[in-house]
C-alpha cells in the first residue's frame, strides 16, 4: 500500500485534466468524444520525428493482435499505443484482486490513490518499451543494410521523449471522457476505434499486396472477377463468421438472471434483481488479450536488449507461439497442438481473470449482500443476515461467472478459428463496449431529460 501511495504521489507532477465546473450538455459531450477518438486516429498516422526515411526491423512491427488490441502502429506516435496504460492497469488489479495490495476500490481513497499509481506505473512501462525500441535500434535500418545504428543519441533521446508524451496524451484523453467532459471510456472507444479499422481493411482495404487487395471486396471490385468468391473461400468463411458472433454475442449481451427480493420498508413490495447473463461483461477476455499481447511487446523488448538470437528470447517467442490466436481454419489446422494450447490458455486464463474481476469490481457475493442489506431489500423467506444472503447469492454468482466467463473466452477463440474479420477477442470487445456504450448513452439522455432524477440518486 505504501508503494502505491507514494506511485500516486508521483502522479501529481503530471498534470491532469480536472472534472469540469458543470457538466456539458450531452451533445458537447458527444462532441469531446468524438474529436478525442479522431485524435487519437490521427496520431497513429503521425510519424516520429528522427525515424521517418529508415526501414523498421523486421522483428520491430507489432503483430495484428497488438495492432487491434493495443493500438501500436510502430513508426508512428501510437508505436506503444495503449500498451503501457492498460498493462499498468491490469498488474495493479491483479494485485488488489489476489490479495497481494488490501485494498477497497469502493472506496473513494483507495480508488484516488490506485488511478495515481496506474498513472505513474503507465508512465514507467512507456519508458522502458521506448527505451527497448531505441537500444534494439529497431526504428532505423538502411537501405543498404549497413552494420550499427545510423542516428546519434539525440535522436534517440527525441523518439524516447515523444513516445513519453504521447502516452500522457492519452492519459489526458481518458481523463477528459471519463470525468465528465465525454461519455464511456476513451481507452475502449480506443479499442472500438481499432477494431472496426481492422475489420473495415479486411473487407475493402484498397492497398495492393502481393496477392493482390487487402480486402476480398475491393479485390471483386477492381478486378471484376467474381471467382474469388470461390478461390478466397477463408474470406468469406471469416466474413459469414463475423456476422454470426456478432449476433450471438448480442444476445447473450440480451439474457439475464433474476433473483426475486421484497422490502419490508414498503409493506413487503416484491421485485426482481437483474443480473447480467454474461456476468464479467468482456473484461476477462480483454485481460487474456492484454497479457498475450504483452508477451510478444516482452519478447521484443528482450531482444532488443539481449538479441533476437538469445535464450530468453526464443523461449518468450516460442510461449507466445502457442498462446497466440490462430489466423483461420488453415492456419488452426496447419498445427493442432497450437490450437490446443491456445485454446486451453485461454480458457483458463478467461477463468481465473474472471474471478479476480468480480472480487475487486464489487460483483462478490459478500459485496452484493451488502449493496441488498443497505438498499433496504432481502430475498423472501430468509432472514436478514449478511451472511445468510451471502450464501444465496453466490448460488447464482459463482456459476455466472464461470459460465460466463467460459462463454467470452469461448467464443474468441471460436472466432479466431473460423477467421472472424477484427479477432475472436476484437469482436467480443467491440460488441461488449458499443452495447455499455448505448446503456451509457441511454442513461445520460434520461437523466438530461428528467433532471430531478439527478436528485434522486445524489448525482
Amino acid at each position: 500500500m505504501a508503494v502505491l501511495e507514494a506511485l500516486a504521489e508521483v502522479s501529481k507532477l503530471v498534470p491532469a485534466i480536472e472534472k469540469p465546473a458543470r457538466r456539458p450538455p450531452l451533445p458537447t459531450r458527444l462532441a469531446w468524444t468524438a474529436i478525442v477518438v479522431l485524435l487519437y486516429l490521427v496520431m497513429s498516422e503521425i510519424p516520429l520525428y528522427g525515424v521517418l526515411g529508415y526501414q523498421q526491423t523486421a522483428g520491430g512491427g507489432a503483430a495484428a493482435l497488438t495492432q487491434l488490441i493495443l493500438g501500436m502502429n510502430v513508426g508512428s506516435l501510437m508505436t506503444l499505443g495503449i500498451g503501457p496504460i492498460v498493462t499498468a492497469g491490469i498488474v495493479l488489479e491483479v494485485l488488489v484482486g489476489g490479495g497481494l495490495i488490501q485494498m477497497d476500490l469502493t472506496k473513494p481513497r483507495d480508488r484516488k490513490i490506485f488511478m495515481g499509481a496506474q498513472r505513474t506505473l503507465a508512465l514507467l512501462f512507456a519508458v522502458l518499451e521506448a527505451g527497448a525500441y531505441v537500444v534494439g535500434c529497431r526504428f532505423w535500418v538502411t537501405a543498404f543494410g549497413g552494420g550499427g545504428c545510423p542516428v546519434g543519441l539525440g535522436v534517440r533521446v527525441a523518439v524516447i521523449i515523444q513516445l513519453l508524451i504521447a502516452t500522457i496524451i492519452l492519459l489526458w484523453f481518458d481523463d477528459m471522457v471519463r470525468k465528465g467532459w465525454g461519455i464511456g471510456s476513451a481507452l475502449s472507444l480506443f479499442i472500438v476505434a481499432n477494431v472496426v479499422k481492422g475489420m473495415a481493411w479486411q473487407f475493402a482495404g484498397p492497398i495492393k499486396i502481393q496477392e493482390g487487395y487487402y480486402g476480398w471486396l475491393a479485390h471483386v471490385i477492381a478486378t471484376r472477377d467474381l471467382a474469388i468468391l470461390r478461390y478466397r473461400t477463408p474470406d468469406m468463411v471469416g466474413f459469414l463468421a463475423t456476422i454470426a458472433i456478432i449476433m450471438l454475442l448480442l444476445y447473450f449481451q440480451l439474457m439475464q438472471v433474476f433473483i426475486p427480493v421484497s422490502s419490508p420498508r414498503y409493506g413487503s413490495i416484491k421485485t426482481r434483481i437483474p443480473l447480467n447473463f454474461i456476468y464479467v461483461t468482456n473484461i476477462p477476455i480483454l485481460f487474456v488479450t492484454i497479457v498475450v499481447t504483452d508477451i510478444y511487446v516482452f519478447q521484443q523488448v528482450i531482444a532488443s536488449f539481449f538479441g533476437q538470437d538469445s535464450v530468453l528470447a526464443k523461449g518468450i517467442g516460442v510461449l507466445y507461439h502457442y498462446v497466440r490466436p490462430p489466423h483461420g481454419l488453415l492456419d488452426a489446422a496447419s498445427d493442432p497442438l497450437r490450437l490446443i494450447t491456445f485454446a486451453v490458455a485461454w480458457l483458463l486464463l478467461g477463468l481465473a481473470f474472471g474471478f479476480i474481476w468480480v472480487e475487486i469490481a464489487g460483483l462478490s457475493p459478500a459485496k452484493q449482500a451488502e449493496n441488498l442489506i443497505k438498499s433496504g431489500m432481502e430475498l423472501p423467506g430468509i432472514r436478514r443476515n449478511q451472511k445468510v444472503l451471502e450464501r444465496i447469492l453466490a448460488r447464482y454468482i459463482y456459476p455466472l461467472t464461470i459460465i460466463s466467463s467460459l462463454l467470452v473466452a469461448g467464443i474468441a477463440i471460436i472466432a479466431d478459428i473460423f477467421g472472424a474479420y477484427g479477432s475472436g477477442s476484437g469482436l467480443v470487445l467491440l460488441v461488449g463496449i458499443v452495447y455499455n456504450f448505448y446503456q451509457t448513452l441511454a442513461y445520460e439522455r434520461t437523466l438530461e431529460m428528467y433532471p430531478m432524477l439527478r436528485r434522486i440518486i445524489g448525482e
